[in-house]
């Protein structure tokens, strides 16, 4: 794989938006998937690409696994909290045969579903977050971005964003779980772009 690294500064997203709309020249229907490191960046993205072109935005955070499904057999899995059977089931199939996405978010905070979510068909399909290229997944993208950002940058934007407390349970639990699934299964080295966001000065990073 001819794998392309790209540092971004100055806050400009610019050389990573060409890329996008160089992918968007052949007209065809394309799934980029956005995965990297929390902090890093990957919503932002997301959001600066949906608002540059037309197209559909898919949330890997909608897709936590169900509070019934958090075995820790399954847990010990590298992505294994997150509920890939279902966005395959939900998203992935109807996007390759171009249909409408129906969907439905997971709650964490209620450990329930919401109501479905009707998305039309869009040539432009953009999935961000931890574990979208979880190893059932990647091999439906056309395309594959790697967010990377150093950890004490990593650190301070989850302090702003979420508070000392929250920065905590970042450092004691979600970080070393990512840490595992992104050294476990070499998620880096299947990507076609590995972006630093490190010199980036986002006033409200997002994972």
């Amino acid at each position: 794989m001819n794998r392309e690294n790209l540092k971004l500064i100055n806050n400009d997203y610019s050389p990573l938006i060409e890329i996008v709309r160089s992918l968007c020249k052949e007209n065809k229907s394309l799934i980029i998937a956005i995965d990297g490191r929390c902090g890093g960046g990957k919503s932002t993205l997301g959001k600066l690409i949906t608002e540059r072109f037309d197209c559909n935005l898919f949330h890997m955070d909608d897709f936590f696994l169900p509070f019934e499904m958090r075995t820790p057999e399954r847990l010990g899995e590298a992505g294994g909290n997150v509920h890939y059977e279902r966005f395959n089931e939900e998203v992935i199939r109807s996007l390759q045969n171009q249909e409408a996405v129906i969907y439905r978010k997971y709650l964490c905070n209620k450990g329930a579903f919401d109501n479905p979510i009707k998305v039309e068909t869009k040539l432009l399909n953009i999935v961000e977050g931890s574990y979208s290229l979880h190893p059932t997944l990647k091999k439906h993208y056309d395309y594959k971005i790697f967010i990377d950002v150093a950890s004490n940058v990593q650190y301070e934007r989850i302090l702003k964003r979420n508070g000392e407390e929250k920065l905590q349970d970042f450092l004691s639990k979600w970080i070393p779980m990512e840490e595992h699934y992104f050294t476990e299964l070499d998620i880096k080295s299947h990507c076609d772009l590995i972006v630093d966001t490190t010199m980036i000065n986002q006033q409200t990073a997002t994972c």
